[in-house]
């Protein structure tokens, strides 16, 4: 596998074909925020909080380190004006939905975010896909996923299959950047309210 040079915060960086800037970036010591992010997991880019600047032929671009593959004679650069603005701006909107989670008020002192800059609408939840992605990739088991789309979009255990998986697993709820016990609400609603199952079309 041929060896890649790249620059990140002005030092020379050794990478291998197939790394992200984000993998890159870790193996040297140097932090990049991370909210999606697991190493037992495929990239994904949802949170975007991990966003650096990256420059190649002369322009530069705004991208989720997590999911951007390295490149020879890249050059990143993982603080800057903009960049810490766009993550400001970023855990500002999280912590609309999770004004209390520990791990968005850490960083949001860090890069000076207001908890109170967006009206409230809390559901515990970023949609990271952490639990859905563990859930699918590493258990094998699909007992939660994404329902609906766009503002509606949430998470929620598939109660035929969470009744037989979840209770001895669990193994989702500390990945939960806001809170496992929100995760566990979820889980003991979608068992004790199950949705009503859907009539067959003979008898509509």
């Amino acid at each position: 596998m041929s060896e890649i040079l790249l620059q990140i915060d002005g030092r020379e960086v050794k990478a291998s074909e197939g790394m992200t800037v984000l993998d890159a970036a870790q193996s040297v010591g140097i932090s990049i925020p991370t909210l999606c992010h697991h190493e037992k997991l495929d990239p994904y880019g949802a949170c975007r909080i991990c966003t650096v600047e990256v420059e190649t032929g002369g322009r530069t671009n705004l991208v989720a380190a997590c999911i951007f593959p390295v490149a020879q004679d890249l050059v990143v650069r993982t603080r800057s004006e903009q960049i810490d603005q766009t993550r400001k701006t970023l855990l500002e909107l999280m912590l609309a939905h999770a004004p209390d989670a520990p791990a968005l008020l850490e960083l949001a002192q860090e890069y000076g975010a207001d908890k109170d800059r967006f009206e409230k609408e809390p559901s515990f939840c970023i949609l990271c896909g952490l639990c859905v992605r563990y859930c699918a990739e590493v258990k094998k088991a699909n007992a939660i996923g994404f329902v609906d789309r766009g503002p509606n979009r949430e998470i929620n255990f598939m109660p035929e299959i969470a009744s037989k998986e979840c209770w001895n697993c669990k193994e989702c709820f500390p990945l939960c950047p806001t809170s496992y016990v929100q995760a566990a609400y979820h889980l003991t609603e979608a068992l004790a309210f199950p949705p009503p199952a859907s009539k067959p079309a003979s008898e509509e």
